[in-house]
């Protein structure tokens, strides 16, 4: 079985999808070798049929979804589809509506004009609706879409891999919207219909409820009604947990399912069912309530995670096995992996079986008791510090107000709320509704404390766990829970003193102000949609220029992209940051970037405006050089402009030891190149250079890029920074012919990602990032690989 889960994990480390009858022929070679070659007291044969097969199981599902995509002359065009919400709508920015779509036809489409089967699960999004709901939930629209695509760089949240995890093979927004009555409605769509109605339901009878979010979420999984603020606050004190039906709630469910019917079954005289009889009616009652719980909160992918480990718990009990509890682990975790193969993909599958394994190691095979108190304590210590290793490779950081916060809210949640939401919403069903005012009042009673105590322990800084390098968390990790488990309390104290000793010089009071040097100067532009931001790292200096877009209350690159990367590359400081002009495709996220990073000096062609937005101080960008570590800098804004696209700072990044240069060139247009060419401008297209990249003026527009400044400049290579098929339409196709026609090699982030060039001795080497990724965004996902540039 573990051989098994490990075959489905290793797929998702490939970069390119074995064929899985392959794989099946090389698993059966190897139990054939077991059997036959009389070697049974041999299990390294088993071991690889094990592994063999896991991989062709994912390898076959992968492949089976891989098969759905949208052909290229569909992307941008309007089309129908016709069929049925497959999850509940949430709200999103700019009063626009979220939701999955199952599709279960294409009118207008015919079935024979493509050789591979359409997507039949989309992601949509309902802009300009008006506040006005969906007419009903079987549906025919009217729909822009385009294939599955997402930033693409070495950290921060890949939209790519949740877009294929979660089976959504197009995305795109919705023109018009039909209620479609005609549409044919199984089981999978009429339970996606009751959902939806009973959802409506809680709504209307709770709606008015102060804590109405908290009780949608707790009682049907239905997340879309948590302000931004109520994200921070769970955010910050680690307690998202709580609102995402899991484990916890799910183990709450089976819990009082099973003393339910425990008491039940003790009622009855004695001799009337065998012990064993017994257990398998409990476990039939637990699995029941369990799956009726899971149905009613959406049956999300969490939640059948959380219900098999369940199930797999309760067997095992069930057949009352003289084994570990190690066993029941890895059962669930193959059971999770056959049903599910695309769970590792996931965060909350590696942290559920986390959080599990840790209690495993602290608890499992203990003899004696302790109070519930104690009980409870060493529980969250060790979900706390055993899983801090795991969220570093997340790239996130443990909050420290988790460990206060989840010490009285995890019982709360667990004693109070939840059979409070249960009896309640009973109480409400059984007298019709006439209960529900009073109902009502007790909900917001047990879920305002639970959101007063959230508040409160949210309003202190307390930090975080800082990153450390990984084997030392690790052992940290693995010495905290080790001092956890240790029966006498000076062995505790010992091994807790220890923990403290070594993490809080490096955890608590930072990594100081040393960024970690380069080898050679490099050049990163980030893939940040419709936007630019670059990161220049020359010895331990480190010059971040833009910062990518953002749209106030619903996105920012800095958070998503800029931020975690600069992380990433043991950025403690930025020495420079340079901002082209204060566009929001540029300058976005600066309050973010400032909290996150000690900036030593802001250099902008619109120093008044940023200087607005940050309180920083920030100099006008002006004629100047600086020298770094193998690097010479230059900055350059045309005379008299001083706002707009045009005060754009320009950048030039000079390796001596080699002639090569990169320009940065912001949002310029044809009237700076000009000025730029001129007798008041850098010279440097004068300058003999062996090798010149340049970043196309504004994205690409056909506003910029002209002729003479082209032959001027003579690049040698040109990147477009712009959005994977954005509205903008950028770059211009009469700007990509303008290069072309020079013999300028061309490359944009859209399709490649992250874009990396490096100086060195033996020159400058680039790299773009989607070649060496996971076979669903490299070749095999054919979004990137066809993705060309107009």
């Amino acid at each position: 079985m573990l051989a098994f889960s490990c075959g489905v994990i290793l797929l998702y480390r490939l970069t390119t999808l074995p064929p899985y009858p392959w794989l099946i022929a090389l698993g059966g070679g190897a139990l054939l070798f077991h059997f036959r070659g009389g070697h049974t007291n041999r299990r390294w044969p088993v071991l690889v049929a094990g592994v063999m097969f896991g991989l062709a199981w994912a390898s076959w599902s992968s492949e089976h979804r891989l098969a759905e995509r949208l052909p290229s002359e569909l992307e941008g065009q309007r089309v129908l589809v016709s069929g049925y919400l497959c999850d509940l709508p949430a709200p999103g920015n700019f009063d626009s509506l979220r939701f999955s779509f199952c599709v279960t036809g294409w009118p207008g489409l015919h079935a024979q004009a493509t050789d591979y089967p359409l997507p039949s699960v989309l992601r949509l999004t309902w802009y300009g609706r008006e506040g006005r709901p969906l007419p009903d939930h079987r549906l025919k629209l009217e729909v822009v879409l385009k294939r599955p695509h997402g930033q693409l760089n070495p950290e921060g949240f890949r939209y790519e891999d949740w877009l294929f995890r979660h089976g959504y093979r197009a995305t795109g927004s919705v023109k018009q919207v039909f209620a479609d009555p005609g549409v044919v409605c199984g089981a999978k769509c009429r339970y996606h219909a009751w959902h939806w109605d009973a959802a409506n339901h809680v709504k209307r009878l709770f709606g008015k409820a102060e804590q109405y979010a908290l009780i949608a979420s707790l009682l049907m999984g239905d997340r879309g009604g948590l302000t931004d603020e109520q994200w921070q606050i769970l955010k910050a004190t680690g307690t998202i947990h709580l609102v995402a039906i899991s484990g916890l709630h799910l183990g709450l469910v089976a819990i009082g399912a099973g003393l339910m019917a425990r008491r039940l079954w003790l009622l009855l005289p004695v001799g009337t069912v065998s012990e064993y009889t017994g257990r398998v009616v409990v476990f039939l009652v637990v699995v029941l309530g369990c799956v009726g719980y899971a149905l009613l909160a959406g049956f999300t992918v969490p939640t059948r995670r959380a219900l098999v480990m369940v199930i797999a718990g309760g067997w095992y009990l069930v057949k009352a096995r003289q084994q570990g509890g190690w066993y029941p682990w890895i059962l669930a975790l193959m059971a999770v992996l056959l049903l599910d193969p695309f769970a590792p993909l996931d965060q909350g599958f590696w942290l559920s079986f986390g959080a599990v394994a840790v209690l495993l190691l602290v608890f499992s095979g203990r003899v004696g008791s302790t109070g519930w108190l104690t009980t409870l304590i060493a529980a969250q210590l060790a979900a706390f510090f055993g899983l801090w290793p795991l969220l570093m490779a997340f790239q996130q950081t443990q909050p420290l107000a988790g460990l206060l916060a989840n010490l009285l809210a995890i019982p709360w949640v667990s004693l109070v709320v939840m059979p409070t939401l249960f009896l309640g919403s009973l109480l409400v069903w059984l007298s019709d509704g006439v209960l529900l005012p009073w109902v009502s009042a007790v909900f917001d009673v047990v879920l305002g404390t639970l959101w007063w105590w959230l508040e409160w322990v949210g309003q202190f800084r307390f930090g975080h766990m800082q990153p450390l390098a990984m084997p030392l968390a690790a052992g940290l990790a693995l010495l905290a829970l080790y001092a956890i488990r240790w029966h006498d309390w000076k062995w505790r104290l010992v091994f807790g003193a220890t923990v403290l000793l070594l993490a809080a010089p490096a955890s608590f009071m930072g990594r100081g102000e040393g960024n970690e040097a380069v080898p050679r100067p490099e050049v990163r532009i980030l893939d940040v949609g419709q936007g630019l931001s670059v990161v220049v790292r020359a010895g331990s200096r480190v010059m971040v220029y833009d910062t990518g877009p953002e749209v106030e209350g619903a996105y920012s690159a800095a958070e998503s992209v800029l931020i975690p990367n600069l992380r990433a590359m043991g950025v403690a400081t930025i020495d420079l940051l340079v901002l082209s002009h204060g566009d929001k495709d540029h300058a976005g996220g600066l309050a973010a970037l400032a909290d996150a990073f000690p900036v030593k000096r802001v250099i902008s062609g619109e120093p008044a405006l940023i200087s607005g937005r940050t309180g920083l101080p920030v100099e006008s960008c002006l004629a100047a050089r600086m020298r770094w570590p193998g690097l010479d800098v230059a900055f350059w804004r045309m005379p008299g402009r001083e706002e707009g696209n045009d005060a754009s700072c320009v950048v030039r990044l000079y390796h001596p030891a080699t002639g090569r240069d990169a320009i940065l060139t912001g949002d310029i247009s044809r009237r700076v190149e000009t000025r730029m060419l001129g007798s008041d401008g850098p010279g440097w297209a004068q300058d003999q250079v062996l090798h010149r990249i340049v970043l196309a003026p504004h994205h690409g527009s056909k506003t910029s890029s002209s002729d003479d400044w082209i032959k001027a400049i003579g690049p040698n290579q040109v990147i477009y920074t712009a959005g994977y098929r954005h509205h903008y339409g950028h770059p211009h196709p009469d700007v990509t012919e303008r290069y072309r026609r020079q013999g300028v090699g061309a490359l944009s982030t859209a399709c490649s990602g992250e874009i990396r060039l490096s100086f060195g001795e033996n020159g400058r080497t680039s790299s773009v990032l989607w070649r060496s990724q996971p076979f669903w965004i490299s070749s095999q996902g054919l979004t990137r690989s066809q993705c060309k540039i107009p």
